[in-house]
């Protein structure tokens, strides 16, 4: 499988706000990414996205996408759209104590958001042996993807730093995985 990965657009939320789940504005208009990044997509590729509009509307401007909810980025619960500040050094302590394991209230941990994602992955990869796929996502996936084709312990996917509208490839193969390109 040659995997491409795609991190969203930026998007339009003050610095300092905590987003993951809900479904924020992007800052700008798509022209520019999409005109970045078809050229480095292959024509025949299958393209899956998150529903979150800020990844969607961009693999909509790419083509045809099929929309899978195990795509979308963690949910901060109680937390989202609130400033750090709002949440407070306690809470976030709490968080960067146990980064995978932590769960906001009302939210999902990161361990919860890869084992959905996860899942996702072997069903594609099961699907997919062989073809061409686009994935449009967010940080929080794109890490859990890339980090275990990789082969690195889940404590240094957040090592992986997906910048916004840039491809990342990962060829899988049975022999294993190499990462050709990084935010290109």
């Amino acid at each position: 499988m040659d995997l491409h990965l795609i991190r969203h657009p930026a998007v339009a939320v003050a610095p300092g706000t905590c987003y993951g789940a809900s479904d924020v504005p992007l800052a700008a208009p798509l022209d520019a990414a999409v005109a970045h990044l078809r050229p480095l997509l292959p024509t025949d590729a299958a393209l899956f996205a998150s529903p979150l509009s800020r990844a969607r509307l961009l693999a909509e401007a790419l083509g045809a996408p099929v929309i899978d909810e195990r795509l979308r980025e963690i949910s901060f619960g109680d937390w989202e759209l609130q400033t750090y500040e709002a949440i407070g050094c306690e809470a976030l302590d709490r968080w960067a104590d146990d980064p995978l394991g932590h769960r906001p209230p009302g939210g999902e941990s990161a361990a919860d958001m890869s084992t959905r994602v996860l899942t996702y992955l072997e069903e594609l990869r099961a699907q997919k042996q062989g073809e061409a796929v686009v994935i449009v996502a967010h940080g929080g996936p794109l890490r859990v993807i890339a980090g275990h084709l990789l082969g690195l312990p889940p404590q240094r996917w957040l090592a992986l730093d997906f910048a916004h509208a840039r491809l990342t490839r990962i060829r899988v193969e049975a022999w294993g995985t190499t990462l050709q390109l990084f935010n290109r």
